[in-house]
């Protein structure tokens, strides 16, 4: 039976400076639970209310019921099981390769999502500044599905990042070049900016490159495509572009 301090303690854990404290994280739900124990991932402790689980010590696992479950959930309806996990140390920044960095990304749906596209495209790291959604925000954690254990998610001063960097850095902007017509290195950043306010004048300073993905529709009313959406069809166009040559 859950304890009021446990349940304090968990619930604690849907606010970063919590997590931050605890050094720890929720993961809910059997697949990406499933996924984080396969991984490097250090397990603190696993509430689930199926006796599915196996080879995790006794000490760390606890039979719980469906309302206590609920008690503890960030989930409108929760999904078999809840894990805290061990926050690990940030990875060193990247020098090299395609990287996708964010700028100012405040939707937790949008960094989960743009987790999960950077495992699809072989994206090995992730760049957020210092202002973006905490990635061990429960609702990144879930957008993930799984695929924050495949991608080094690292913060930092994003504008002094871009400053020492060698690699060429591909803004996106609505009125950059059509990605269509240029041709893309294998090497690059490619920076995503904030869902209202787009890419800050800081930021695109440090851009080298800008790039646009076109409208065809016959009234171009739209303003602009959720970050996550552009995020895809720009990862999308990079491998095109690179593999075909």
């Amino acid at each position: 039976m859950l304890s009021k301090n446990q349940i304090k303690t968990i619930t604690g854990l849907q606010q970063k400076k919590y997590r931050k404290q605890h050094k720890l994280f929720i993961a809910e739900g059997i697949k990406v639970v499933q996924e984080l124990l396969n991984s490097n991932f250090e397990l603190h402790q696993l509430f689930t209310t199926q006796d599915i689980f196996r080879g995790i010590a006794k000490d760390k696992i606890e039979l719980i019921t469906e309302a206590e479950l609920k008690k503890i959930s960030v989930l409108t309806t929760p999904n078999g099981c809840l894990g805290l996990f061990v926050m690990p140390d940030e990875k060193p920044l990247p020098n090299n390769g395609l990287i996708v960095a964010l700028d100012d990304i405040r939707d937790p749906g949008n960094l989960g999502t743009i987790v999960r596209l950077c495992d699809w495209f072989g994206i090995q790291h992730l760049i957020c500044s210092e202002e973006c959604v905490d990635v061990y925000n429960p609702k990144v954690v879930q957008a993930t599905m799984g695929s924050l254990t495949r991608v080094n998610v690292v913060y930092t001063n994003l504008e002094n990042y871009l400053a020492n960097t060698k690699l060429p850095v591909f803004g996106t902007f609505m009125d950059g070049d059509n990605i269509y017509e240029e041709a893309l290195p294998a090497n690059g950043i490619i920076v995503m900016g904030n869902e209202a306010n787009g890419i800050s004048e800081a930021i695109e300073a440090r851009s080298t490159r800008r790039i646009s993905i076109p409208r065809f529709g016959d009234l171009q009313q739209t303003e602009s495509l959720n970050v996550a959406t552009a995020a895809a069809i720009i990862l999308s166009e990079f491998r095109r572009n690179f593999s075909g040559r």
